[in-house]
């Protein structure tokens, strides 16, 4: 799997904000011949300078699935719409992730919250990036 560079991507303070802020986040992979898959409406969670999602129904689910394929696509949130990679979350973070998941979804039962949290779901953990060269378009369109 490619991995974003990290050093490059990162995402502009408001667009974090307005990202994490999101209930949910819709994500579309991208298919091999570049096209977009229909998108999925994921819970999505800050982390630092990070956005953090994961699969509910783990390594099983079809949407986890393209974005093993091809780790990139396009992502719709809080009125922020964005060409973003993936790359798998360090997992030294789970627990932090999980709390933060804790604390923004508090509202629904324990038991949703103990299913986006459980094992299965930690592990396909992602971060989501903005794409570099999609950041450069935009600031050059500006």
């Amino acid at each position: 799997m490619n991995h974003p560079d990290p050093s490059s991507t990162s995402w502009a303070p408001d667009d974090l904000n307005r990202v994490g802020a999101a209930d949910e986040l819709r994500l579309a992979s991208r298919r091999r011949d570049g096209s977009l898959r229909d998108p999925v409406t994921i819970w999505v969670v800050p982390g630092g300078a990070d956005v953090y999602v994961r699969s509910v129904n783990g390594h099983a689910s079809a949407s986890f699935r393209g974005t093993r394929e091809r780790p990139e696509g396009r992502a719709w949130a809080g009125g922020v719409e964005d060409d973003v990679g993936s790359d798998d979350a360090d997992h030294a973070l789970d627990d932090q992730i999980d709390g933060a998941y804790r604390t923004k979804y508090r509202r629904y039962a324990a038991s949703i919250i103990d299913r986006i949290n459980s094992p299965q779901a930690r592990a396909t953990t992602m971060r989501l990036v903005p794409r570099p060269e999609t950041r450069m378009n935009k600031e050059q369109e500006l």
